[in-house]
């Protein structure tokens, strides 16, 4: 199925794989309250697009992380911290404006090791 907008939500360059920005909406369109399970939904969501690829999120070499709110760092950070291991993947996090009642968006580039 093509997505309305004119976007990939997955591309292969070489051996990397780069999602697009990935939001914590549910099966019906909702959003989940809270960061800690908007960060769970959203890291969940990225993990079977890259398992759809071959991929887990050990693959993930660079994460970039869009929060609405400063104050949600610390909870992020602790969800964040369970689903990556050491040696963590390289990281931008920014304070932006997101679509409807998200709080995070995340986009993630994978590399295959195959």
């Amino acid at each position: 199925m093509s997505s309305p907008l004119p976007l990939s939500k997955v591309r292969r360059a070489g051996d990397f794989v780069f999602l697009s920005g990935e939001l914590p909406f549910t099966g019906d369109g909702s959003v989940p309250e809270g960061i800690e399970a908007q960060t769970e939904l959203t890291l969940q969501r990225i993990s079977a697009t890259l398992a759809s690829e071959g991929l887990t999120l050990a693959d993930v070499v660079s994460v970039a992380v869009y929060l609405t709110e400063k104050g949600d760092f610390a909870g992020f950070n602790e969800v964040y911290r369970r689903h990556f291991a050491d040696p963590f993947p390289t990281r931008t996090t920014v304070i932006a404006g997101l679509v409807a009642e998200a709080r995070i968006e995340i986009t993630v580039t994978a590399q295959s090791r195959a």
